[in-house]
């Protein structure tokens, strides 16, 4: 996760200690937030507690179902992995779906949670935040929630399937603010809603929703069947672009909002580039702190437990597993070298080929290849290069 209003203006956010790890303490201890300063190196945790959803979005990464799975963690279980991942040192644990608000004890385990010492967050479609939930959220400790909309509500609706989808996901967004929940927006770009982005954002200020997470597409559950759809890498450039100087419009005009890029590293060196035209002390600057935050953290800093308990990569890669939970403790299977995919993951710069490679892209230490699963869907082979890569072969030859 790159935060471009962090690096691009300066702006601060809650998360800069988890994000840039040791990188500005003087700076980021003056920033108070549940996880405090960095503690560990763990991963952050992105539980998928369910697979059922009542939507039906068509770039679903879990295809989700209308049904519940039978082999969902039960709360006792569920329960049981909170114990383990808190022991093991893990800062956030994300609930995510499917639609997490499904599960009837999902607030009952972020309450869980909290007492455990892990911030809680929720990753939701936003339809299901009546009044009652959000303030049920808030008493639980649940510290921010994230909701998905993928353009404004003709684009949004057909994207998720659902008529009704965009009103009702900005209700539930209103729902958490009033009942004084973190909120922000998650925003999966592709070509079809590229063009509606300036208009979400307008939308956030109308609501006083402070963050936007724009999300880059990533081939995976039915999201594999629209690679079509995603942007060309002068679609990307442009699209890219524009959200940076959205970003620096809105803040000069009394909007603070926080945002980020996700899934696309190449992102990182993109800012960069962006930062060297126009002012080169805060381009090596920006580049020490995306130093800092390492790159895709896929394997290392960011780890996916699914509804069966089933131990994944990241939140994307769900057709690869290292283990479950149900047998062996996160920790020791988070930790095992012995699958030749997470000795790789933790060992990218040894693994990594074509211009991804660490010997051929200058940006490598800010970008860790890019996506395994974008280049796995394309390719067939996972450390070939990110197919979704648009900086030039110029750009990142090394100085």
């Amino acid at each position: 996760m790159i935060g471009v209003s962090k690096l691009l203006i300066g702006a601060q956010s809650e998360s800069d200690g988890l994000r840039y790890r040791d990188a500005e303490k003087a700076e980021v201890e003056q920033i108070k937030h549940h996880a405090g300063d960095v503690k560990s190196n763990k991963p952050i945790l992105v539980w998928n507690m369910t697979k059922q959803c009542n939507l039906k979005c068509v770039h679903c990464y879990a295809t989700a179902t209308s049904h519940t799975d039978e082999g969902e963690l039960s709360t006792d279980e569920a329960k049981g992995l909170i114990e383990d991942i808190a022991a093991y040192g893990c800062p956030v644990l994300l609930f995510s779906g499917g639609e997490p608000f499904m599960r009837k004890d999902m607030l009952e385990l972020a309450e869980y949670a909290d007492s455990l010492g892990l911030r809680p967050v929720i990753s939701t479609n936003g339809t299901l935040i009546t009044e009652e939930k959000a303030r049920a959220a808030n008493k639980a400790g649940v510290k921010y929630i994230g909701v998905s909309l993928d353009g404004l509500e003709e684009v949004n609706d057909r994207f998720r399937g659902v008529q009704g989808a965009f009103e009702k996901a900005v209700k539930g967004m209103r729902n958490s603010l009033k009942a004084g929940v973190k909120t922000g927006l998650r925003f999966t770009i592709t070509k079809h809603n590229q063009d509606d982005l300036p208009g979400v954002l307008l939308k956030l200020k109308e609501i006083e929703v402070n963050r936007c997470c724009v999300y880059h597409l990533d081939y995976a559950g039915r999201g594999k069947d629209i690679v079509q759809h995603d942007l060309t890498p002068e679609e990307s450039r442009k699209a890219i672009s524009t959200y940076f100087e959205l970003t620096r419009m809105h803040h000069d005009q009394g909007f603070p909002i926080e945002t980020l890029l996700v899934g696309n590293y190449c992102d990182a060196g993109f800012l960069y580039l962006t930062l060297l035209e126009q002012d080169e002390g805060r381009a090596e600057w920006a580049y020490e702190l995306l130093k800092r935050n390492g790159g895709d953290g896929t394997g290392e800093t960011i780890a996916n437990v699914d509804h069966r308990g089933d131990i994944h990569a990241n939140q994307f890669w769900q057709d690869h597993s290292f283990g479950n939970v149900r047998e062996r403790p996160f920790g020791e299977i988070w930790d095992d070298t012995t699958d030749p995919i997470m000795r790789g993951l933790k060992n990218k710069g040894d693994y990594i080929t074509g211009r991804c490679a660490a010997d051929s892209c200058r940006f490598f230490e800010i970008c860790k290849g890019g996506s395994r699963v974008r280049s796995l869907a394309v390719t067939g082979d996972v450390w070939a290069s990110d197919p979704a890569c648009y900086l030039t072969d110029e750009e990142i030859r090394s100085a």
